[in-house]
């Protein structure tokens, strides 16, 4: 994969597509701006190396081709301006010649733009006619075929920023060469959604830990009552051969032993420990028990390698937060090298006040979950 080692930018306009899809609050402010910072090493080497002018390119939501004023980027801009501690100003068309003046200037949402989910060539050259060199620092949307991350990349000069070569290198490396032992921790809500990266780590992790909605399919599997548990019944049949893969090539694949359960989805539901993981009728399981929690910290804070990628019950609300916040602890205590893929890792992680404790939080969980899988990102494959 060319890097900025291998582009020349020096007097040059360089087009850069960042990964600014950010939260934001009614009022449009950001209310969590570490996609925004994770580009700025990116932003200041191009600029330390004598670029004439970056023209950054990021999406917001899905506007689906149409100018929807409460996606536009300007909030955007104005954080990273903040950032940067100068004016970045928004362009409104891609003509070139309507450009605004500055060292650094934001294109307004390009999924404003009907062909930038249908890699339009035609837009993919407008795109290009706005600079000399190209660079992708968004891994968030490179396991995308768009005009912004895929389409331009044809027509110029192309590289990787440094936090996309820095998260491919860093989730090509846990598979790869991993220090041992390797251990997985995979959760959420549907094992379809996450059968891919429990295969991929069935023939190189020591352990992969289940936990979430997703233990259910496992359990049903093995005879167990689910109750009214969310439980994915095409799950059921994945489960099943994951089970009998992991034992085939012996891995050991670990599930819950206890569980916390809840009449409801509802932080006022009432609370009920299960020392087992036999769902009674009328009961659904909302969080993995403490005896779990604690045998899965243990196998985490004695890794060499972990990844974690899914939480381990309902943590947005309190009453099932327990297990989640126990494996987000462990990982940030383990001493070996820590991955967490994005998605509601990193917002657990952020909820706990441990994102800074892991050695490395991905900025795009789809991107990072079809990375570990072995696919093809369009938006990595162009560059190399």
């Amino acid at each position: 994969m060319r890097t900025l080692d291998d582009l020349d930018v020096s007097g040059k306009v360089v087009l850069v597509r960042v990964d600014f899809n950010v939260p934001q609050d009614q009022d449009g402010r950001v209310t969590d701006d570490a996609r925004i910072r994770g580009a700025l090493p990116t932003l200041a080497e191009l600029r330390e190396k004598g670029a004439a002018k970056l023209v950054l390119m990021a999406h917001l939501g899905r506007p689906k081709g149409e100018r929807d004023p409460a996606l536009s980027l300007k909030p955007i801009a104005a954080r990273l301006g903040e950032l940067l501690e100068l004016d970045v100003p928004v362009a409104e068309s891609l003509d070139p010649s309507a450009l605004p003046d500055g060292e650094v200037v934001l294109l307004e949402n390009v999924r404003y733009e009907a062909g930038e989910t249908k890699d339009d060539p035609a837009l993919a050259a407008q795109y290009a006619a706005l600079a000399d060199v190209y660079v992708n620092d968004a891994f968030g949307a490179a396991h995308r075929a768009h005009a912004s991350t895929h389409g331009v990349a044809t027509l110029l000069p192309s590289a990787a920023g440094r936090l996309l070569q820095r998260e491919v290198e860093t989730l090509h490396g846990i598979l790869a060469a991993p220090q041992k032992p390797l251990v997985a921790i995979v959760g959420g809500a549907k094992v379809t959604d996450k059968i891919g990266v429990i295969d991929a780590f069935l023939d190189t992790a020591d352990a992969i830990l289940i936990g979430g909605a997703m233990c259910f399919p496992f359990f049903k599997a093995q005879g167990h009552a689910v109750g009214a548990s969310l439980c994915e019944e095409d799950g059921v049949a994945v489960a099943r051969r994951a089970l009998d893969d992991a034992a085939a090539k012996g891995c050991r694949l670990l599930l819950p032993t206890d569980l916390v359960l809840g009449e409801s989805f509802s932080a006022d539901t009432t609370v009920t420990p299960l020392d087992g993981v036999d769902v009674p009728d009328g009961q659904m399981g909302l969080d993995v028990g403490p005896r779990t929690a604690e045998g899965y910290a243990a196998e985490i804070v004695a890794a060499g390698t972990v990844f974690w990628n899914g939480p381990m019950g309902a943590f947005e609300l309190e009453p099932f937060a327990a297990g989640t916040k126990a494996v987000a602890e462990a990982v940030a205590a383990c001493e070996g090298t820590t991955v967490v893929g994005g998605g509601d890792s990193a917002a657990a992680l952020a909820q706990f006040g441990l994102e800074s404790r892991v050695t490395h939080l991905s900025t795009g969980g789809g991107a990072s979950l079809e990375l570990i899988e072995g696919k093809t990102l369009p938006g990595v494959e162009v560059l190399s």
